[in-house]
């Protein structure tokens, strides 16, 4: 079954949470449901689409506007756009959420600070705490959690499979994926 009903899935939570994780897991999943889904993952935008850019409010705020303007272009035209993107700011991402187009779907990548500084693989909690790296989000800057998400996964405690079927489940509840999707997760 395809549809032609697109919609933003906005993965956010700390660096390390395991956005980009989830989201390469369920855009396959997606696309054997016979949908159009394009990731639009913060590291390669930022490479891409807003190098030059640094990591002031300001220039945060920039990038996140970006990511949000390429996943509403997808998404009204039917595609699943998917970004994961830490958007640190929660005004930022309500203002994404209110310009969409299509439905807005937030996902909190929910795992405790103790937990991504551990997981670091990128080493960037090590540097931000030794003050190499200025306004790291979580350490030197804040992360605001979302309000009201509309799927939160515990990646410190779901499996990745736990935490997809989650994200299928409620897609399934918005008629926003074929029913039985999320049984297929499962498997």
């Amino acid at each position: 079954m395809s549809t032609n009903k697109g919609c933003i899935l906005w993965f956010t939570g700390l660096s390390g949470a395991g956005k980009s994780t989830l989201a390469e897991f369920v855009a396959p999943l997606l696309r054997d449901f016979g949908l159009k889904v394009e990731v639009l993952d913060g590291d390669e935008v930022r490479e891409n689409l807003s190098k030059g850019l640094g990591f002031s409010k300001e220039d945060r705020d920039t990038n996140i506007r970006r990511i949000g303007f390429v996943a509403n272009l997808l998404a009204r035209n039917g595609v699943i756009a998917i970004t994961a993107a830490i958007s640190p700011y929660r005004p930022i991402r309500d203002e994404i959420r209110s310009k969409s187009q299509a439905p807005f779907v937030e996902i909190f990548v929910n795992a405790p600070l103790a937990v991504v500084e551990e997981r670091d693989t990128k080493g960037l909690y090590r540097k931000a705490r030794a003050g190499v790296l200025k306004q790291f989000t979580g350490v030197s800057d804040p992360y605001e959690e979302p309000l009201h998400p509309e799927v939160t996964v515990f990646t410190d405690r779901e499996d990745i499979e736990e935490s997809a079927a989650k994200v299928i489940a409620y897609l399934e509840s918005q008629g926003l994926v074929p029913k039985g999707s999320a049984a297929k997760v499962r498997g």
